[in-house]
C-alpha cells in the first residue's frame, strides 16, 4: 500500500473515530439531562416512569391543598379536569401565584406510591398567560363558552 494511501486511510479512521465517540458522548449527556412532559391523564395512566425525573402539569385541585403542622411539606392533587387526577408533594417554598385551581407545573419523580415526589414547582405568570402544556387543560375545564357580550355597555 502506498505510504500517502496509508496515511489517508489513518485520517479517515481517526476522524470517524472522533465523530463516534463525541456523538455517545452528546446521546448520553442529553439522555441524562432530559425532562419529558406528562399531563395527568400520562401519570395517571402509567406511561410516566417512576424514579426518573420528569415534569408534569395541570391544574390544582379545589380543596386538596394540605401544608404539613410543622415545616414547609405541601400536599396537593394535579387534575386535568377529566378524571385524571394524582396527588403531589413538596417540601419548600411555593411560589407567590399558587393557589387551588391555578395551573402549574411540575419537576420531580413518581415514587413507588405512584405519589409525585416535587423538586420544582412553577404556577403561571399573570392572569393573560398560559404554559403551552396546560391550554388544552384549562380550555377544558370551562365547558360553556365565554358571553361575547359580557361587560359590553
Amino acid at each position: 500500500m502506498n505510504t500517502r494511501r496509508r496515511n489517508r486511510l489513518v485520517a479517515i479512521v481517526f476522524v470517524l473515530g472522533g465523530t463516534a465517540v463525541t456523538a455517545a458522548l452528546v446521546l448520553t449527556a442529553l439522555d441524562e439531562n432530559i425532562n419529558l412532559f406528562y399531563p395527568p391523564e400520562r401519570v395517571v395512566g402509567g406511561e410516566a416512569p417512576a424514579g426518573v425525573t420528569i415534569r408534569a402539569g395541570g391544574m390544582v385541585a379545589d380543596g386538596s391543598v394540605e401544608h404539613d403542622d410543622s415545616g414547609l411539606g405541601v400536599s396537593f392533587v394535579l387534575t386535568d379536569y377529566q378524571g385524571s387526577d394524582f396527588v403531589v408533594r413538596y417540601v419548600g417554598i411555593l411560589p407567590d401565584l399558587f393557589r387551588e385551581g391555578q395551573g402549574i407545573l411540575v419537576t420531580g419523580e413518581l415514587d413507588d406510591e405512584r405519589v409525585f415526589q416535587a423538586s420544582q414547582v412553577l404556577a403561571k405568570h399573570d392572569e393573560n398567560y398560559m404554559p403551552p402544556e396546560l391550554a388544552g387543560i384549562a380550555e377544558a375545564e370551562s365547558s360553556t363558552p365565554p358571553d361575547p357580550h359580557a361587560g359590553a355597555p
